[in-house]
Protein backbone atom coordinates (compact mmCIF):
# COMPACT_ATOMS: atom_id res chain seq x y z
CA UNK A 1 0.00 0.00 0.00
CA UNK A 2 1.32 4.02 -0.71
CA UNK A 3 -0.18 6.51 0.70
CA UNK A 4 -0.02 10.02 -1.35
CA UNK A 5 -3.50 11.05 0.86
CA UNK A 6 -4.24 14.31 2.40
CA UNK A 7 -6.70 13.81 4.55
CA UNK A 8 -4.81 10.76 6.70
CA UNK A 9 -7.66 10.87 9.46
CA UNK A 10 -9.64 9.16 6.94
CA UNK A 11 -7.03 6.62 5.57
CA UNK A 12 -8.19 3.13 5.98
CA UNK A 13 -5.23 0.37 6.94
CA UNK A 14 -7.15 -2.60 8.35
CA UNK A 15 -7.12 -4.77 5.70
CA UNK A 16 -10.59 -6.58 6.41
CA UNK A 17 -12.20 -3.38 6.39
CA UNK A 18 -10.19 -2.91 2.60
CA UNK A 19 -11.47 -6.26 1.27
CA UNK A 20 -15.56 -5.33 2.94
CA UNK A 21 -15.10 -2.47 0.40
CA UNK A 22 -13.89 -4.29 -2.55
CA UNK A 23 -16.13 -6.92 -1.90
CA UNK A 24 -18.95 -4.20 -1.73
CA UNK A 25 -18.05 -2.06 -4.57
CA UNK A 26 -19.82 -3.50 -8.12
CA UNK A 27 -18.18 -0.62 -10.53
CA UNK A 28 -14.16 0.20 -10.99
CA UNK A 29 -13.88 3.16 -13.08
CA UNK A 30 -10.00 2.46 -15.16
CA UNK A 31 -8.44 5.44 -15.66
CA UNK A 32 -6.00 4.81 -18.70
CA UNK A 33 -3.68 7.61 -20.61
CA UNK A 34 -4.72 7.49 -24.62
CA UNK A 35 -1.82 9.82 -26.09
CA UNK A 36 -2.28 13.24 -23.81
CA UNK A 37 -6.25 12.54 -23.42
CA UNK A 38 -7.36 10.51 -20.15
CA UNK A 39 -9.70 8.01 -20.72
CA UNK A 40 -11.65 6.82 -17.65
CA UNK A 41 -14.39 3.91 -18.25
CA UNK A 42 -16.43 1.95 -15.73
CA UNK A 43 -16.09 -1.69 -15.61
CA UNK A 44 -17.20 -4.44 -13.14
CA UNK A 45 -14.61 -6.39 -11.61
CA UNK A 46 -12.97 -9.46 -9.32
CA UNK A 47 -10.05 -9.57 -7.55
CA UNK A 48 -8.02 -11.39 -5.05
CA UNK A 49 -5.79 -10.12 -2.58
CA UNK A 50 -3.05 -12.39 -1.37
CA UNK A 51 -0.45 -11.10 1.85
CA UNK A 52 -1.88 -7.83 0.97
CA UNK A 53 -1.28 -7.82 -2.31
CA UNK A 54 -4.28 -6.68 -4.64
CA UNK A 55 -4.55 -8.33 -8.48
CA UNK A 56 -7.92 -6.73 -10.18
CA UNK A 57 -9.24 -8.72 -12.66
CA UNK A 58 -11.72 -7.12 -15.80
CA UNK A 59 -13.48 -8.51 -18.96
CA UNK A 60 -14.73 -7.21 -21.81
CA UNK A 61 -14.88 -6.81 -25.57
CA UNK A 62 -12.19 -8.60 -27.66
CA UNK A 63 -11.34 -5.12 -29.34
CA UNK A 64 -12.39 -1.28 -29.22
CA UNK A 65 -10.38 1.82 -27.68
CA UNK A 66 -9.41 0.55 -23.91
CA UNK A 67 -8.05 -3.00 -25.45
CA UNK A 68 -5.78 -0.57 -28.38
CA UNK A 69 -4.81 2.24 -25.39
CA UNK A 70 -3.34 -0.67 -22.93
CA UNK A 71 -1.41 -2.00 -25.52
CA UNK A 72 -0.02 1.49 -26.20
CA UNK A 73 0.33 2.45 -22.62
CA UNK A 74 -0.25 -0.08 -20.20
CA UNK A 75 -0.40 1.87 -16.93
CA UNK A 76 -3.27 2.40 -15.22
CA UNK A 77 -5.76 4.06 -12.26
CA UNK A 78 -8.53 2.55 -10.87
CA UNK A 79 -10.62 3.75 -8.16
CA UNK A 80 -13.84 2.27 -6.91
CA UNK A 81 -16.46 3.23 -4.09
CA UNK A 82 -19.73 1.95 -1.82
CA UNK A 83 -21.30 3.60 0.86
CA UNK A 84 -22.45 6.53 -0.62
CA UNK A 85 -24.91 7.98 1.25
CA UNK A 86 -25.54 12.54 0.95
CA UNK A 87 -25.81 14.16 4.76
CA UNK A 88 -26.99 17.10 5.09
CA UNK A 89 -25.50 20.50 6.94
CA UNK A 90 -26.47 23.63 8.81
CA UNK A 91 -24.91 25.23 6.29
CA UNK A 92 -23.72 24.93 2.50
CA UNK A 93 -19.98 24.18 3.67
CA UNK A 94 -21.19 21.62 5.73
CA UNK A 95 -23.20 19.59 3.05
CA UNK A 96 -21.52 16.17 2.16
CA UNK A 97 -21.03 12.67 1.40
CA UNK A 98 -20.16 9.13 3.40
CA UNK A 99 -18.29 7.04 1.20
CA UNK A 100 -15.67 4.29 1.83
CA UNK A 101 -13.17 4.08 -1.23
CA UNK A 102 -10.34 2.08 -2.56
CA UNK A 103 -7.50 4.03 -5.12
CA UNK A 104 -5.05 2.33 -7.14
CA UNK A 105 -2.46 2.51 -9.89
CA UNK A 106 -0.42 -0.63 -11.51
CA UNK A 107 0.04 -2.43 -14.95
CA UNK A 108 -2.77 -3.76 -16.93
CA UNK A 109 -1.57 -7.20 -18.79
CA UNK A 110 -4.41 -8.75 -21.63
CA UNK A 111 -4.30 -12.22 -20.81
CA UNK A 112 -3.96 -15.20 -23.23
CA UNK A 113 -3.97 -17.80 -21.29
CA UNK A 114 -7.25 -20.05 -21.07
CA UNK A 115 -6.63 -21.48 -17.19
CA UNK A 116 -5.58 -17.68 -16.27
CA UNK A 117 -9.34 -16.14 -18.13
CA UNK A 118 -11.34 -18.80 -16.31
CA UNK A 119 -9.69 -18.17 -13.22
CA UNK A 120 -10.17 -14.39 -13.81
CA UNK A 121 -13.92 -14.98 -14.76
CA UNK A 122 -14.45 -17.02 -11.64
CA UNK A 123 -12.90 -14.26 -9.70
CA UNK A 124 -15.15 -11.89 -11.14
CA UNK A 125 -18.31 -13.68 -11.06
CA UNK A 126 -17.83 -14.49 -7.48
CA UNK A 127 -16.70 -10.76 -6.59
CA UNK A 128 -19.65 -9.44 -7.91
CA UNK A 129 -22.18 -11.81 -7.23
CA UNK A 130 -20.96 -14.04 -4.30
CA UNK A 131 -21.37 -17.21 -6.07
CA UNK A 132 -18.90 -19.73 -7.63
CA UNK A 133 -18.66 -20.31 -11.46
CA UNK A 134 -16.78 -22.33 -13.24
CA UNK A 135 -16.14 -21.38 -17.46
CA UNK A 136 -15.34 -23.70 -20.35
CA UNK A 137 -12.74 -23.19 -22.50
CA UNK A 138 -14.83 -21.67 -25.63
CA UNK A 139 -15.97 -19.25 -23.42
CA UNK A 140 -13.02 -17.72 -22.92
CA UNK A 141 -12.31 -17.21 -26.69
CA UNK A 142 -14.92 -14.28 -27.03
CA UNK A 143 -13.63 -12.17 -24.08
CA UNK A 144 -10.72 -9.82 -23.35
CA UNK A 145 -9.36 -10.25 -19.72
CA UNK A 146 -7.21 -7.51 -18.17
CA UNK A 147 -5.73 -8.20 -15.40
CA UNK A 148 -4.12 -5.33 -13.30
CA UNK A 149 -0.96 -5.90 -10.91
CA UNK A 150 -1.78 -3.47 -8.75
CA UNK A 151 1.25 -1.49 -7.54
CA UNK A 152 -0.08 0.75 -5.24
CA UNK A 153 -3.46 1.66 -3.32
CA UNK A 154 -5.28 3.52 -0.49
CA UNK A 155 -8.47 2.87 1.07
CA UNK A 156 -10.27 5.44 2.72
CA UNK A 157 -13.95 6.72 4.60
CA UNK A 158 -15.56 9.59 5.30
CA UNK A 159 -18.14 8.88 8.07
CA UNK A 160 -21.04 11.16 8.10
CA UNK A 161 -20.19 14.20 11.15
CA UNK A 162 -21.49 13.47 14.34
CA UNK A 163 -24.16 15.83 15.30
Amino acid sequence: MSNGMTRREREVTDINEIIRILDKSKVLHLGLVDGDEPYVVPMNYGYIMENGKLTVYLHGARRGRKIDIIRVNPKVFFELDCDIVPFEGDVACKYGITYASVMGKGTAVLVDDVEEKKKALSILMKTQTGKDFTFEDRLTEVVSIIRIDVSSYTAKHRPAPVK
